[in-house]
């Protein structure tokens, strides 16, 4: 699995290698030096939270896939706008604060 992280026109790939046993800490970390690096303030937005709802959407399948996605984007998340596209991917897109845009995709490993 593997998630692309866009702030403006600039991005970030980071590889998840074991959806079920995630280091979000690990990856939050990696998403907040990044958008650190482009300016962009996401103190106010719950990028661990999202990431895990992101991985439960994709990874998850409990009710079959893609249900979990589609439930997930159906019930929306904060201030995100969220998206499915055909083959797993999730999109989660907002503006930050200070005017940023940023997207996190995420990609199934299969």
């Amino acid at each position: 699995m593997e998630i692309d992280v866009s702030i403006d026109n600039e991005s970030l790939s980071v590889p998840v290698s074991n959806p079920f046993r995630i280091d979000a800490d690990g990856v939050v970390e990696k998403i907040t030096e990044f958008a650190i690096l482009k300016g962009a303030v996401i103190d106010n937005l719950n990028i661990k939270g999202l990431v895990a709802r992101m991985v439960r959407g994709i990874a998850g399948c409990e009710d079959g896939c893609p249900a979990n996605a589609l439930k997930f984007v159906a019930a929306g998340y904060n201030n995100f706008k969220l998206a499915y596209v055909e083959g797993g991917i999730l999109i989660a897109n907002t503006v930050t604060k200070n005017g940023k845009t940023i997207s996190l995709k995420m990609f199934p490993g299969f």
